[in-house]
Formats: C-alpha cells, structure tokens, sequence
C-alpha cells in the first residue's frame, strides 16, 4: 500500500476541503453559502467593494460571486449601488438586517475555526496563519489586498 500524498500543496487542499464542508455546514442554519458569507464579509470590511474585486478576494468565479449576491439582495441583505459616472460597476453594501445576520454567522464560522485548530497550541496557530497568509498573498494577492480598488 502507499503512502498518502504529503506534498504541501495537496494537504493544504485536504484541509482547505475539510474547513469548506465544516463551514458549510456552519452556515447552513444561516441559510448562506460560502460563497455568500464571503461578499457579506466583503461588503462589511469594504463597504463598496465591487462584486468582481469580491469574486476575486475569495478565490471564486465572477458568476459564482454574481449568483450569490443576487441571492443575497433579493433577501434583503445587500444593496447594489451604482457609483456615479459609473453606471455599470455596481458596488455591495450590507443592510442593517446583512450586518445582524453576518454577525451571527461569524460567531458560528469562528467558533468551526476554533475547534478546527484545537490541535494546535496558540502560538502553533499564530505561526501557521501567518504561514498561510504569506502562501496566499503569493499565490492570490487579491485575497490580502488592503482594501484600495
């Protein structure tokens, strides 16, 4: 029998699938998806974010993006604003009722993360997120980019 691909690329990919389906789930109760909760996160953290700079922050497809914003404004919970002089870029903002439901959903994503990286001591976790977060900046700028368009 072999052994198992332990290439880091490929675990990350195992993990990567792992914390998706468990988030997923997280974010069942919330009726969201993943794909959702991050333009709700993104339209919080950068209120006007364009629904492409989103698609790309999350490592998703425009229409992927597309499809779950539709999904979000005809609930209510976000906006679609035109910016003047600019009437085919629309940019995302969170309603009162987005805001409440991404806090509570937030609190189920942290507390899947928490009990995800409880194998870890805490300055194991820092370490590794730092680590991550060096990775993706390399590979997916977009993901870490401070906000400016």
């Amino acid at each position: 029998m072999n052994a198992p691909d332990r290439r880091t690329g490929y675990v990350a990919w195992q993990i990567g699938q792992i914390m998706a389906t468990r988030i997923e789930r997280a974010l069942r109760p919330f009726h969201l998806t993943l794909a959702q909760n991050s333009a709700l996160t993104q339209a919080m953290l950068d209120p006007g974010v364009s629904s492409a700079t989103a698609a790309r922050r999350a490592a998703v497809t425009p229409q992927s993006m597309g499809a779950a914003v539709n999904g979000l404004v005809e609930r209510g919970l976000l906006e679609r604003r035109t910016t003047p002089g600019d009437r085919r870029t629309h940019r995302l903002h969170v309603t009162e009722a987005g805001r409440r439901l991404a806090a509570e959903a937030g609190k189920a994503v942290d507390a899947t993360h928490s009990e995800a990286l409880q194998a870890l001591t805490p300055a194991e976790q820092e370490q590794t997120h730092s680590l991550l977060l060096k990775l993706l900046s390399s590979l997916n700028p977009s993901a870490v980019d401070d906000g400016s368009q």
